[in-house]
């Protein structure tokens, strides 16, 4: 048996149990893939991240779900950014680079007040229109069509991570909410593993524009992400692209986490280029407690 120390972070807020969840593992070179894996199945949150070396970018970073690798994880990037930062072993640098399954990304930091706020760039939006049973995709998270507001498309977007964006009418629609994972693969014929996002532009705070859930796929062995980032991103180029194509950039916020009793924020920011779109989202971690996990050796 092998002792592994785990840090467990929450992304997207400064108060521990309102933010999301992750595990990060420093100086990760050592292990394995196998290894990566029995982990985070062992930690059990949403993502693990694990953090090795680079010959590329400043530090390398690799995801695992308690099932299955991910190629981004933006709630686990700033988990671990924030790690890195307040471990100070970034030699002090406000402006690194991280090596990732979707390429070299750029993260900044800013101090704000006591905490560190930190930007991630995320990878160019991509976008499949999905062609399956709208019908039996409400009903697998326990809504009815006329809750869907079929005004805007329902797509598969990924920034990184796929996910299918799921417009909705109205805020109240989101406490109704009961996701049937199993029903997924068969409703997503187009993308199996894909997760769901819907979100909706009804929300509880003012500073707000934009509120959301996550429910994850059945092959990630977990259930709902409490506030997602590269979800968040994918939302700022869908509203470039579907909503309003006449804008150049927007800037706004995205809330998550209510229905679970968590209250995380997003700040997106998305700008149009000569090719594609520049994607970043910002946001702050904090530290909660070091984990031991017992790992066959």
């Amino acid at each position: 048996m092998r002792d592994i120390q785990v840090y467990h972070y929450e992304a997207f807020s400064s108060i521990p149990g309102k933010g999301n969840p992750a595990g990060v593992v420093f100086e990760a070179d050592h292990l394995s893939e196998v290894t990566m894996q029995q982990i985070a199945h062992a930690v059990g949150f949403n993502e693990t991240v694990f953090v090795l070396k680079s010959e590329t970018a400043d530090v390398r970073l690799r995801y695992f779900t308690p099932g299955h690798e991910i190629n981004l994880c933006g709630h686990a990037t700033m988990a671990a950014m924030y790690g890195l930062k307040t471990h100070d072993l970034l030699q002090g640098k406000d402006s690194i680079t991280i090596e990732t399954n979707v390429g070299i990304l750029p993260i900044q930091f800013e101090q704000q007040d006591d905490t560190w706020l930190m930007e991630m760039k995320q990878d160019q939006p991509r976008f499949v229109p999905f062609q399956g049973d709208v019908e039996k995709l409400a009903r697998s998270i326990h809504l009815t069509t006329d809750d869907l507001d079929m005004t805007m498309p329902i797509v598969y977007g990924s920034t990184g991570t796929w996910t299918l964006l799921i417009p909705i009418r109205r805020l109240d629609a989101f406490v109704k909410m009961k996701p049937d994972s199993s029903q997924f693969p068969d409703i997503l014929s187009e993308n199996p593993k894909s997760s769901l996002h819907p979100f909706c532009f009804e929300t509880r705070d003012d500073d707000a524009l934009m509120h959301a859930r996550h429910f994850s796929s059945p092959y990630s062995g977990t259930t709902e992400d409490p506030v997602t980032g590269t979800a968040s991103g994918v939302m700022g180029a869908y509203v470039l692209t579907y909503v309003n194509q006449e804008i150049h950039e927007v800037d706004f916020t995205v809330e998550q986490g209510h229905e679970m009793d968590r209250d995380g924020k997003v700040q997106v920011s998305i700008r149009r280029e000569q090719e594609g779109m520049d994607v970043r989202i910002r946001g702050t971690a904090v530290y909660v407690r070091k984990m031991n996990v017992d790992i066959d050796s």
